[in-house]
């Protein structure tokens, strides 16, 4: 059964059935170019979400690009309803925010109390962050700057010169958390894996890390992962055939490894901590930043929401 770049199955589709759209394949295949070419020579135009995907070395937009669903499909014959379309939307800006229990994340007022109370100064030396000239605490946080406004309970990014409040509850948690349990126990530079941690009975059934979608969206896209990596600031390690250190908080790096697909062996996807991620960070946290890193490198969800400060 044909799977076309748009990712809606050919024979399940009406479009097809009607004869107004036939089989593509993925936008990495050669039966995508022989359509747009025959569409080119036909009917002087192709496709444009099928060329779209070709371009970004995409092979199905729905699973595959990050700016699912675009404009592209709202203007032209496409069999997503706008329903479905925006329930991708709402749904991707959930992402992952889920607890290990799998209820929706959600941030206590506690945490917030509890980093207003704790020494200012204490918390920069031992988490290797800066006092804000005015207000609040400096954090970098992968390739971007954070300020945490512990009295007003609000985590903003900086963005071009402004601070733009962030809605996205997994990563206001996980800042608040690493802020309130960094020690100063400094980086060991060693990676582990996951099996190597002391709390490694966490991360099974239902805990166990899931890099599946990482695997499925990369594995044969290696410069793609090159790029979502890098778009995060990570610093290129020789390992693997591509592999990279994200550095998420000051002392919590994150190192994510990639083997590409090939004849004899299915992609695979590793992320290693180092040795001191325990000292920082409790399981389900741990298991969460493995979360928020994967969706970020999967998807270029906004992490603010407009509010300046």
């Amino acid at each position: 059964m044909a799977t076309g770049a748009c990712g809606i199955s050919c024979d399940a589709c009406r479009l097809q059935l009607l004869g107004m759209c036939s089989s593509c394949g993925s936008g990495r295949s050669e039966e995508a170019k022989n359509k747009t070419a025959a569409q080119l020579r036909l009917f002087g135009a192709a496709c444009p979400v099928l060329v779209c995907a070709i371009e970004k070395r995409i092979a199905y937009c729905m699973r595959d690009c990050e700016s699912f669903p675009c404009d592209k499909f709202r203007t032209g014959p496409y069999p997503f309803s706008e329903g479905f379309l925006s329930m991708q939307e709402r749904r991707r800006r959930e992402g992952s925010n889920r607890s290990p229990s799998g209820d929706l994340v959600k941030v206590s007022p506690r945490y917030w109390e509890d980093l207003a109370r704790k020494d200012p100064k204490i918390i920069c030396s031992d988490a290797d962050v800066t006092l804000h000239p005015q207000s609040g605490i400096l954090m970098p946080f992968l390739n971007e700057w954070f300020l945490v406004d512990a009295a007003g309970k609000s985590l903003y990014r900086e963005c071009r010169g402004s601070w733009i409040r962030i809605e996205d509850q997994l990563i206001v948690l996980l800042s608040i958390l690493y802020l309130l349990g960094a020690n100063p126990r400094g980086l060991s530079n060693r990676p582990v894996s996951v099996k190597q941690l002391k709390c490694s009975h966490f991360f099974r059934g239902p805990h166990e890390l899931n890099l599946n979608p990482l695997e499925m969206r990369f594995g044969e896209d290696l410069e793609g992962f090159k790029r979502a990596a890098e778009g995060l600031g990570g610093t290129p390690l020789p390992m693997a055939d591509a592999a990279y250190m994200l550095k998420v908080f000051p002392k919590v790096p994150l190192y994510v490894l990639l083997w590409e697909q090939d004849e004899e062996f299915e992609a695979r996807v590793s992320v290693l901590f180092d040795q001191s991620v325990e000292a920082h960070f409790a399981a389900d946290a741990i298991w969460g930043l493995v979360n928020l890193v994967s969706r970020l490198m999967l998807t270029s969800v906004p992490l603010g929401s407009g509010t300046s400060h």
